[in-house]
């Protein structure tokens, strides 16, 4: 239990203050409490009780192991948020969902998730930065949208963007939990060759022991992966495959589709990059479903994101095969 209050420092010599009355504790650790208390993620409160943003009984403290107790007077300095240094610029957005908290779009082949070298420009981070503005209240001190997790540049589909650095960390928590669920579509070269019509990948990705530019299933310094997956349509020498993830790696369900001796359609990494017929612009992979509960209202939010054009020609083409 705790009284909380907000109070902005008009000397501008850091952005706001919380000051926290403990009321009830039992000896928690100050990071943690200050996390269940504050709209800031533990990694956050951490960083700033390291830099002496926190006093407690006017006393600074720089110590983020220690407990609080009842009758404890708590006081966190918070510095005003910088400015993100990368340029928003106005890219058309295809949404799916929005409200104060949360962002879910869905993505278009060819464009990248964040700024990276190679590619500064053209992100979907700046194309948020721009359609969000001042809604973007800050993650771990700047002014930037909260990416809660990643597509593929070639894989098209619903993706969530946090506004806040609270939602960032639950939206996060939700996936880490399974209790955010995601779906796929891929076209893939040939069918399953086992006896059922689904069934369960459970194996481990790492980073590929000759090609460090790609990811592979290895037997050793891999991270679990489990993908479950069943046949939504046969098509000939194709298959529309459904896909739910449990884990989130790097290109999971590329390298898993790779590994049952079934690549994904356009995918010059892992496959063959064969022709079909259709100038793909990438791997026939569409994140087509997220299904998550609101951090703020608790009410499940399940955005669907129609097939991209190409792939639906694609699918057509192959069923008059």
């Amino acid at each position: 239990m705790a009284s909380l209050q907000w109070k902005w420092n008009m000397e501008n010599e850091y952005g706001s203050l919380i000051e926290l009355s403990v009321t009830d504790a039992a000896g928690e650790r100050i990071d943690r409490w200050l996390s269940h208390h504050c709209d800031l993620s533990r990694n956050r409160i951490q960083k700033l009780i390291e830099q002496g943003a926190l006093s407690i009984n006017d006393t600074p403290c720089t110590n983020k192991k220690i407990t609080v107790h009842s009758g404890d007077w708590l006081q966190l300095k918070i510095p005003e948020i910088e400015a993100f240094t990368l340029v928003p610029e106005a890219i058309p957005l295809d949404i799916l969902y929005e409200d104060d908290y949360l962002l879910v779009v869905n993505k278009p082949a060819g464009m990248v998730v964040h700024p990276a070298p190679g590619h500064p420009r053209g992100t979907l981070v700046n194309a948020v930065l721009a359609h969000c503005g001042d809604q973007l209240t800050g993650v771990g001190g700047v002014q930037r949208p909260g990416i809660v997790h990643r597509l593929d540049k070639d894989t098209t589909g619903a993706m969530v963007v946090a506004k806040t650095e609270s939602v960032l960390h639950h939206l996060q928590g939700q996936i880490q939990e399974k209790t955010a669920q995601r779906e796929y579509l891929g076209v893939v070269f040939g069918v399953p060759k086992l006896s059922e019509d689904w069934g369960t990948i459970d194996a481990p990705i790492g980073r590929h022991p000759k090609d460090r530019k790609k990811m592979a299933v290895v037997e050793k310094g891999g991270r679990r992966a489990v993908t479950h997956w069943r046949i939504q349509e046969r098509l000939g020498n194709y298959t529309l495959v459904h896909y739910r993830l449990e884990t989130g790696r790097t290109h999971q369900i590329r390298v898993h589709s790779a590994m049952m001796g079934n690549p994904i359609v356009g995918d010059i990494t892992y496959g063959s990059g064969r022709p079909v017929g259709v100038n793909l612009p990438g791997q026939a992979l569409h994140a087509r479903s997220l299904a998550l509960t609101h951090p703020i209202t608790e009410e499940r939010v399940v955005a669907i994101a129609p097939l991209p054009p190409i792939i639906e020609k694609l699918l057509q083409r192959l069923r008059q095969r």
